[in-house]
């Protein structure tokens, strides 16, 4: 016996980005006419910071005033030489590195990057070493 129930429109489809699992809406074809689903570009937009490095404590976050550009400040509490930059995922616009910093241990520094302006700005800033 076939069920009343109608087809629903949309169903949610668990997707996984990294370590983050969202629920997505998928789109179902209904009498031959195919439903219209924006997909966002990014799956979060929340500035969240990524595992630091062994040997090094970092900060991370947006420029006070930019919201363009972020920032890694790390300190290094190893016993040997640390390199690492900052990573930002821009969204709609190519992801961004900035400059690799070198501290020995007990020195402090910084890496900054710039998210093009024509995107929707920062999604996530990680440090990478």
């Amino acid at each position: 016996m076939k069920s009343s129930r109608p087809t629903p429109l949309f169903r949610s489809v668990p997707v996984s980005v990294g370590n983050v699992s969202r629920a997505v809406l998928r789109g179902a074809v209904v009498a031959g006419t195919a439903v219209a689903l924006a997909v966002p570009a990014t799956v979060s937009t929340a500035v969240t910071p990524r595992v630091t490095p062994p040997g090094l404590s970092c900060d991370t976050g947006k420029h006070e005033i930019d919201d363009y550009t972020g920032y890694a400040l790390c300190r290094n509490n190893g016993s040997t030489a640390q390199t690492f930059w900052v990573h930002l995922v821009c969204g709609w616009s190519p992801d961004m590195d900035g400059e690799h910093v070198t501290l020995n241990p007990g020195q402090s520094g910084q890496s900054t990057a710039h998210c093009a302006g024509l995107g929707t700005g920062i999604g996530e800033i990680s440090v990478q070493p």
